[in-house]
């Protein structure tokens, strides 16, 4: 190798340790979760409602991330439980974010969007029309095999009942944060999932549960 090859490789190595965000560009940094505030509980569930229409307005970051704080963020931070509860702390799911700017993962410990491609697949995300065009979709996977599921094994509904149980309990909590902050949201179980699962990359033993919309109400 030539000397100025050993130059240019070393100002490489400088300006991503220096840099190192720019590894991965395309990943979205979350602002730290507001965990104080908000409606009263007994007020939110009053309030609490599903709702299909939706403006095109986009959530800021900081309500991104107090929302998926509040569907599955991490409140304890010594032993990395969860804010909705999970069988026997198996901590088997995952919340994939679809955005117009692509498929990302939530990494409840980085508190970041880690993208898994730039492909807007929101109209995937359901059979109605309005998840097309409602800035965020939720979709809640299950690794089944962190439940000791084995590749090659039939799925029973056995495997997956604590997996619904918990998607329930994370998706009533993005319903009493959007109540708390004027967003509308509506979870949905009716997803073309022979055509999402592949356009999200899903490893065999991964499980499309639920998917929920999230956005500003439509103007009326």
């Amino acid at each position: 190798m030539k000397k100025g090859t050993y130059g240019f490789a070393a100002i490489l190595i400088m300006f991503f340790l220096i840099y190192p965000g720019m590894i991965n560009a395309q990943d979205i940094s979350l602002p730290s979760p507001s965990r104080k505030g908000g409606m009263p509980l007994m007020e939110a569930l009053n309030a609490r409602a599903s709702a299909r229409l939706f403006s095109e307005k986009e959530p800021s970051l900081q309500q991104l991330s107090d929302m998926l704080w509040a569907a599955w963020g991490i409140n304890r931070e010594a032993d990395g439980k969860r804010t909705a509860p999970s069988s026997r702390n198996v901590q088997e799911m995952d919340v994939y974010v679809t955005l117009k700017t692509g498929l990302y993962l939530y990494d409840a410990h980085d508190n970041k969007l880690k993208q898994i491609h730039g492909r807007d697949i929101r109209t995937l995300t359901g059979t109605q029309d309005f998840p097309a065009t409602a800035p965020v979709n939720l979709v809640y996977v299950a690794d089944l095999a962190k439940r000791g599921v084995k590749e090659g094994q039939p799925v029973t509904d056995t495997d997956l009942l604590s997996s619904w149980a918990n998607t329930g309990f994370m998706a009533q909590n993005v319903y009493l944060w959007c109540t708390s902050e004027g967003l509308s949201c509506a979870i949905r179980a009716l997803i073309p999932r022979e055509k999402l699962e592949p356009e999200m990359g899903l490893r065999p033993l991964q499980r499309i549960i639920l998917s929920q919309t999230v956005g500003f109400p439509a103007q009326q």
